[in-house]
């Protein structure tokens, strides 16, 4: 079975205008779909990947252009100075879970399977699902539930959990289901359940934040027209990407010079979004929400 297979292959790396003997930087290495497109460019390029995952991690490539950096890519810059490349001409990000995550049900990604609540995408990271359910101020698990799920029911799924973890430790996903379906006004649904495991999720692993430490670090990371392209799969982290993109924040507020003019240190490629066309929609369900965002540094 294919680790993970790449969406938006094409359309992100075309985003980078890869000079063959350039250094790039594919700070979600995964399965190296992505990675091995980028190296069929490349002539005496260099080509770094990142991932925290022992699992990503075994899919290293055998080519001497390319090293892996088993870290989460919020230290981008401190590793790629670590490297002896403080300055690159390309960053390629794909955000989110990849479908390997997915499919091993026993990383309690999904519900579509029952496992213990990890999440953890550092398997050697101390905070997992389990504890963010179990210890967590039933206050904590509202910001939660409204900022990471978009919930409208956060309150109460919240109060359902504290009570439930009185009982009886909320350790597995069956476990989270029965809370969550008392807790849902009338039937259980797989969007719900999407925003709740997503929650817990992003939270787990403080994707919010390792995400725009990522986004700050290509400002001093990339050389003057280095290229970043970024693929999204939901708004939280779209919103992000983009105002960064636009503004050079991340609450998308213009900040403008003595002349007017926009001061930030990238300017959008692409005005509109790309997103993926029909038949790789129907040939990649992971594709149905992505959306690529790509950028040149100014």
């Amino acid at each position: 079975m294919m680790y993970h297979k790449p969406v938006l292959l094409n359309e992100s790396i075309e985003g980078l205008a890869i000079n063959p003997s350039g250094d790039y930087v594919d700070v979600t290495f995964g399965g190296g779909g992505h990675s091995r497109e980028i190296l069929s460019f490349l002539e005496d390029g260099r080509l770094f990947g990142f991932d925290q995952d022992a699992d990503a991690q075994a899919n290293t490539l055998d080519d001497e252009r390319f090293t892996l950096i088993p870290q989460n890519f919020r230290y981008l810059s401190n590793f790629l100075k670590m490297h002896k490349a403080a300055q690159v001409d390309g960053v390629l990000a794909d955000l989110g879970v990849s479908s390997h995550q997915f499919d091993e049900v026993e990383r309690g990604f999904s519900f579509r399977g029952d496992a213990d609540l990890d999440m953890r995408m550092n398997q050697n990271a101390d905070l997992d699902a389990k504890k963010v359910l179990n210890t967590y101020e039933e206050s904590d698990l509202v910001r939660m539930f409204r900022a990471y799920g978009e919930l409208k029911n956060a309150r109460r799924l919240a109060a359902e959990i504290v009570g439930e973890r009185v009982v009886q430790p909320i350790n597995r996903v069956s476990d989270l289901l029965r809370v969550a379906d008392a807790a849902k006004v009338g039937k259980i649904g797989k969007n719900y359940m999407a925003q709740v495991f997503q929650a817990l999720r992003i939270e787990v692993n403080d994707e919010m934040g390792a995400l725009k430490e990522m986004l700050k670090a290509t400002e001093k990371v990339l050389k003057p027209n280095g290229r970043l392209s970024v693929i999204t799969y939901h708004s939280l982290e779209d919103r992000l990407v983009k105002n960064y993109m636009r503004t050079g924040n991340f609450e998308g507020e213009p900040e403008k010079d003595f002349y007017g003019n926009l001061v930030r240190p990238f300017e959008p490629v692409n005005r509109k979004v790309i997103v993926p066309s029909l038949n790789e929609i129907e040939e990649n369900q992971r594709a149905r929400s992505a959306k690529l965002r790509v950028a040149v540094r100014i």
